[in-house]
């Protein structure tokens, strides 16, 4: 049963039976609706950003550690750095799926806090480690409870709007991975004065600091995430009952109940291993890129301290196209062709770094694969 209301003070229900696509829009027109979905935008996707900045920095701040004696530190030979890079990923993915189950039987609030502060414990505990093992160790922690929040947030976003408005609203919230690529370097830049502070090294102080501040932002996150419309503090009655018209009439009778028969549905849907490919193809490279960039920069001739800096630009730069470029996208409803030239882009980068030895044209091409 769902509540219309007709005025001021009284709330009428809405017959059980009764479509919301026959439901009037509650008076919104156009500028009303622009106005609703401003008002949703700033109380949702900013501190989901800035979540999502904070995880993206604690998974990929190994990079920057690198440069400040890590592997010498730890006594860390061969492709045991890779191992510890790689070893999240499992994890990581194997976390998503019962994850976002959690998310639905208890609530965003409760549950993206929860594995928020646990993350961020495990980036702590890095910053503690003494050898390859206790490093590989914290690796499976932090990718077993930051699997979750992509996707969450993705799910979490697709309750407050419809279809077409959640491309750029993703976008948003992504860029705060590039953000977090931008931040990173110049955190850690800041980080390595403090070497020694303790009897800890640099690459120590930068898992322990970051670390502290994703626990802080966990210690309000309860606070700062809304559930979903109909609990929503900052909507009036009003404003509840159209957000939740708007979603009725964009998805149709689709359910949001979990059913074992939509898994199978999943399962044998060729589209679904068509974005899984997707999927791979982006994200492959932006990992290497944000995890091996201050060493491919420091490789160049820079100084550790430099590279940390000189790490900053590229990851400006794709922001600026995430956004960009999401926003045209909805805005014509095209997404597959931006897809297609960023990845254009990329290649081209990547071939041209691996091609040339000139350290100039390498970070040109390092700046033309962040947009990607």
């Amino acid at each position: 049963m769902i509540e219309k209301k007709t005025d001021d003070s009284f709330v009428a229900p809405i017959p059980s039976d009764t479509s919301y696509e026959d439901v009037e829009p509650n008076g919104f027109d156009a500028v009303a609706t622009k106005k609703l979905l401003r008002k949703l935008d700033w109380h949702l996707i900013p501190f989901m950003s800035l979540i999502y900045l904070l995880c993206f920095l604690d998974r990929t701040n190994i990079g920057n550690a690198r440069l400040d004696h890590l592997e010498q530190d730890l006594k860390l030979h061969g492709l045991q750095y890779n191992d510890c890079l790689a070893v999240l990923f499992p994890f990581y993915i194997a976390a998503e799926i019962p994850s976002n189950i959690m998310m639905k039987r208890t609530r965003p609030s409760i549950w993206l806090t929860f594995i928020m502060f646990f993350w961020s414990l495990a980036m702590i505990l890095q910053g503690f480690v003494q050898n390859y093992s206790g490093l590989m160790a914290t690796r499976v922690f932090l990718g077993v409870f930051e699997g979750g929040l992509f996707p969450g947030v993705n799910y979490y976003i697709s309750q407050w709007y419809v279809r077409d408005e959640c491309g750029f609203r993703m976008a948003l919230f992504f860029s705060a991975a590039t953000l977090a690529g931008a931040f990173g370097g110049v955190l850690a830049r800041g980080i390595a004065e403090m070497s020694g502070v303790g009897g800890k090294a640099a690459w120590a102080w930068i898992f322990i600091l970051e670390g502290l501040l994703s626990i802080l932002v966990s210690t309000i996150a309860y606070w700062c995430i809304y559930d979903y419309p109909e609990t929503a503090r900052f909507l009036t009655p009003k404003e509840r009952t159209e957000v939740q018209r708007r979603l009725h009439a964009d998805h149709g009778h689709l359910s949001n109940d979990f059913d074992m028969k939509y898994v199978y549905q999943a399962l044998t849907d060729w589209k679904i291993y068509m974005f899984m490919l997707i999927c791979m193809a982006g994200f492959c490279p932006i990992y290497s890129f944000a995890l091996f960039l201050p060493t491919i920069i420091k490789n160049m001739g820079y100084t550790a301290n430099d590279a940390q800096l000189m790490s900053v630009p590229p990851y400006v730069c794709a922001c600026f196209f995430t956004i960009a470029a999401s926003w045209y996208a909805d805005r014509v409803k095209k997404r597959g062709v931006f897809l297609m030239g960023f990845q254009v882009v990329a290649i081209a980068g990547f071939a041209m770094l691996a091609a040339t030895g000139r350290p100039s044209i390498q970070y040109a091409d390092s700046a033309g694969d962040g947009v990607e």
